[in-house]
């Protein structure tokens, strides 16, 4: 039997094999791979291609060594790929890892030599820290007000701040944590930090705060780590923070070859501290970048993305102070070009509420999977896991299969089941003295459909 080739043994592409099947703005991207460039990508424009051949380009070219290069993403997973996207283009030992994990690795390695002895231990999550910084505080709060105000210690730690300077900044940015005032939470993040110490471990936001403190600090490590990467490149720029681009700059020094990937209109971690301002501002801060704009949408059909421009153009210049003063879009809005065949034109249908909603669209579904329509080619698109409940009780209702992508079933969630047989037992137990609004058993009949669907037992 004849053993089929391995990577190994594959023709390793020339430069010019790595930009002949992209597409013009694509190929801009990647036939520079030197100097300051700034990519503004609208979704589904194949960012991840343009700059994963950049690199390839750079390393086939001999204009970069695959060591030379720090590519950094926002998920292990986006890393991961980019990865893998690259061996099969040729190039291996480039590195591709997020913030963190670059951050976590220089720690580890530098941190004998800049501290003495081994990096403390980082904490899987602050949660139970915050809670007993709040009990020190003789502070109460329920579970949801604690993970709140988790987040707001990182919003404060990301943001560069002490318990000093973050009640006033936080009045200016009108801040609100689980309610509390916010000198009170100035109070919390100090006793937080006590807490770390007097356990010995740091969080995420001191992995990359302590990282940077070290570089700054320390200019024979900074040197060393220069030395180490030359070439850079940041996916999902408009979502960087201000300790993330300390940290950026750190690793640049005084050089400019850095490439920045994103898209205003795309931010989504704005409440922990990320802002697009960076991607924005990067042409004033590098005269000489080049900005490419990739516009070439390869996802959807012209009438979704016609939709999308008109929503994000419409967002940009209500964003954008020359749009607010009627100049039009901002120069880094993206207007998307769809490359797929026409489909069917988006409707807008309002609904009086979340139940009447998802009542509408489980009716809908039920009738084009009755006339034929495979259920596996139907999708229920919502912005955050929490809104399943209502769609997955009209589905369950409506007798719909269905399954839920990117998240665990909301009736198969432990303390959704555990809230479900507290229901039941109320409603068994109820001797008439309890309104019948009160415990609506139409909704728990509804709930034990779902409960069934998601165990995969039968309707």
């Amino acid at each position: 039997m004849t053993a089929l080739p391995d990577s190994s043994t594959r023709p390793v592409p020339s430069a010019d094999d790595v930009l002949a099947a992209l597409d013009p703005e694509q190929r801009e991207v990647a036939s520079s791979p030197l100097g300051p460039m700034c990519v503004l990508a609208g979704a589904g424009t194949g960012k991840t291609r343009a700059i994963t051949h950049r690199i390839a380009y750079g390393v086939h070219s001999g204009a970069y060594q695959p060591q030379r290069v720090l590519a950094v993403t926002f998920t292990a997973r986006a890393a991961g790929e980019m990865r893998t996207r690259l061996r099969g283009l040729g190039v291996a030992g480039v590195q591709a890892r997020t913030f963190h994990a670059a951050a976590l690795r220089q720690l580890h390695y530098f941190w004998p030599q800049a501290i003495g002895g081994a990096a403390p231990e980082v904490l899987p999550h602050k949660a139970p820290v915050v809670a007993e910084a709040a009990s020190r505080l003789r502070m109460q709060f329920d579970r949801t007000a604690i993970r709140d105000l988790a987040a707001e210690v990182e919003w404060a730690k990301v943001s560069l701040l002490t318990s000093e300077s973050y009640a006033e900044r936080a009045r200016s940015a009108g801040r609100d944590p689980a309610g509390i005032d916010l000198r009170e939470m100035a109070r919390l993040l100090e006793t937080y930090e006590e807490c770390k110490t007097q356990r010995g471990v740091i969080d995420f936001e001191d992995v990359l705060l302590l990282a940077a403190g070290i570089l700054a600090e320390r200019e024979e490590i900074a040197r060393t780590v220069r030395a180490q990467y030359r070439h850079f490149v940041v996916d999902e720029y408009q979502d960087v923070n201000t300790l993330q681009q300390r940290l950026l700059d750190l690793w640049l020094g005084e050089r400019d070859d850095v490439c920045v990937v994103g898209d205003p209109a795309q931010t989504i971690y704005s409440f922990t501290g990320a802002s697009p301002d960076h991607l924005l501002r990067f042409p004033r801060r590098y005269p000489s970048a080049r900005v490419v704009r990739l516009v070439r949408n390869y996802r959807s059909t012209p009438q979704i993305v016609a939709l999308a421009n008109l929503v994000s153009r419409a967002a940009s210049v209500r964003s954008d102070p020359a749009g607010r003063a009627g100049l039009g879009p901002p120069a880094a809005y993206v207007e998307l070009v769809s490359e797929s065949p026409a489909g069917p034109n988006p409707t807008l249908r309002p609904h009086a509420d979340e139940p009447a909603e998802a009542a509408w669209i489980a009716d809908e579904i039920a009738g084009m999977v009755g006339r034929g329509h495979p259920a596996s080619e139907i999708a229920v698109l919502m912005r955050t896991n929490a809104q399943s409940e209502a769609f997955e009780a009209a589905l369950a209702a409506a007798d719909v299969p269905y399954l839920v992508r990117g998240g665990e079933r909301f009736f198969a969630r432990p303390e959704v089941r555990q809230g479900v047989l507290l229901l039941r037992g109320a409603a068994r137990s109820d001797d008439g003295s309890v309104p019948s609004s009160a415990v609506p058993g139409g909704r728990l009949r509804l709930r034990a459909r779902a409960e069934r669907s998601a165990s995969g037992g039968s309707r």
